[in-house]
């Protein structure tokens, strides 16, 4: 199926070009959602007269979506998950999970503007891009802790891995102490 594209589709084409889709695609995902209309001779007339008008809204909410991208570009978000003593998580933190943190942040974000390249199984802080417009993206930082303190420890830069060693490392210092100790007694008697 012929469809005329009325907004920026990503790999499929710019506004206003004519592409030949699956008419599956077609009729569940760009019609319904008005990114598309029907490549006829009627509607290739009306997409003219209104190419105008659909250029205008379209800079109208770009320029807004750059607005909002200054202000979300390099924001962190903590989102508080248990995990196992190595870091791993017990499920993911999914697209709506990295919405919701950045709601209650004070952003207004859908979870189908957060765009992950893999789920987030482990602890630490990971980069998320959030596709506030067709054409404009932002980058956030999500903090995945088991406790707040925790998110501010990771957000010093320190990893969940490099604590626990740190923990493992004094605690067999301790040990080797208590035993000289112990060693240095018996020698005396």
């Amino acid at each position: 199926m012929q469809v005329i594209l009325l907004e920026r589709v990503a790999k499929l084409g710019q506004m206003g070009e004519v592409v030949r889709v699956k008419d599956g695609y077609a009729r569940n995902f760009l019609l319904p959602q008005g990114k598309a209309m029907r490549a006829n001779d009627a509607n290739i007339a009306k997409f003219e007269t209104q190419k105008a008008q659909l250029e205008a809204r379209n800079l109208e909410t770009k320029a807004e979506a750059g607005k909002l991208a200054e202000t979300l570009n390099g924001q962190t978000f903590v989102v508080i998950r248990s995990a196992s003593d190595g870091g791993a998580l017990y499920g993911s933190v999914t697209t709506r999970d990295v919405a919701d943190a950045a709601t209650e942040g004070g952003f207004s974000l859908d979870k189908r503007q957060v765009i992950l390249n893999a789920p987030i199984k482990d602890l630490g802080i990971h980069a998320v891009t959030v596709r506030l417009h067709p054409e404009v993206d932002a980058q956030i930082s999500v903090n995945v802790a088991r406790s707040p303190e925790e998110a501010e420890l990771q957000a010093s830069g320190k990893s969940i891995q490099e604590l626990a060693a740190e923990a493992e490392a004094a605690a067999e210092f301790e040990i080797s102490e208590l035993f000289d100790d112990i060693g240095g007694a018996a020698q005396e008697e």
